[in-house]
């Protein structure tokens, strides 16, 4: 089944106002509706992400020596995730959770997971992940019970960078705004953000069924997303196992939009 994309009411723990809220602090990504909800595992919002900057025409980006490892690290930011969309969670009341619903201990425990995973393949993929989880928890920065998770990361960072190339570390943030923007674009596409997402002087906004970029990166081309999801009615769950038998028994259906620039 193919569906068109559209805008829908997006269930959460905090307002997108609230100075907490955080967009990549997520387990399953949940779109609700008034009567279903879509579901949308953490690593194929992750390849979305890749297949949309692959289409990145500014910045240098198309001859960037290291373009192979930045759309790695594009496609492979979430595999922490794996485990967690497996397990599912939902909570005391049985409603499933997403975004910043889940404990802090899986938030922590992902990270590291996804880049060890990725470093036996690429370390500087993997480098750019570590940064990406330094990023966009940067905000926990001033919070104590985070100060592990930050140390932790750093040291993988600095890890991987020296496995990687000679060199590499200079090219570390530069680099990464590409995985970040990445980032973004999927996920506007994925969970409806009513609010514009900004990426390093890139401004991201979903517009029904498109999600526009500001600066257009794209060269003028509409660029398809496709993405899969399982689609159950809104209710609550005796447990996680009984959402995760929910949604293996739930058929895929895909669904698909454009990325652009500004219309």
């Amino acid at each position: 089944m193919v569906r068109d994309w559209v805008r829908t009411s997006v269930p959460r723990c905090t307002d997108f106002g609230s100075s907490d809220y955080n967009p990549d602090t997520s387990a399953m990504i949940i779109r609700t509706t008034d009567d279903s909800q879509v579901f949308i595992t953490q690593p194929d919002h992750a390849r979305l992400a890749a297949e949309a900057i692959a289409n990145w025409r500014g910045e240098g980006f198309d001859d960037n020596p290291r373009r192979a490892s930045i759309l790695l690290a594009a496609r492979e930011h979430d595999n922490g995730w794996r485990e967690e969309d497996s397990l599912t969670h939902v909570d005391a009341n049985g409603k499933a959770l997403d975004f910043i619903c889940v404990p802090i201990e899986v938030r922590h425990r992902i990270w590291p997971r996804a880049v060890d995973r990725l470093g036996e393949q690429d370390p500087y993929a993997a480098a750019l992940v570590a940064q990406h989880a330094l990023t966009v928890y940067g905000h926990y920065e001033s919070d104590m019970a985070w100060d592990p998770f930050f140390e932790i990361m750093r040291e993988r960072c600095a890890a991987q960078l020296a496995r990687s190339d000679a060199g590499m570390a200079g090219h570390l943030l530069g680099d990464y705004r590409f995985v970040h923007a990445a980032d973004r674009i999927s996920l506007a596409f994925c969970t409806g953000w009513p609010q514009p997402l900004e990426s390093y002087g890139h401004r991201i906004i979903l517009r029904h069924d498109t999600v526009e970029v500001s600066p257009d990166p794209f060269s003028g081309a509409r660029i398809p997303l496709r993405i899969r999801a399982r689609r159950l009615p809104v209710r609550e769950y005796a447990s996680a196992a009984d959402l995760r038998a929910a949604l293996d028994d739930a058929p895929v259906e895909v669904i698909e939009g454009k990325a652009s620039g500004p219309q």
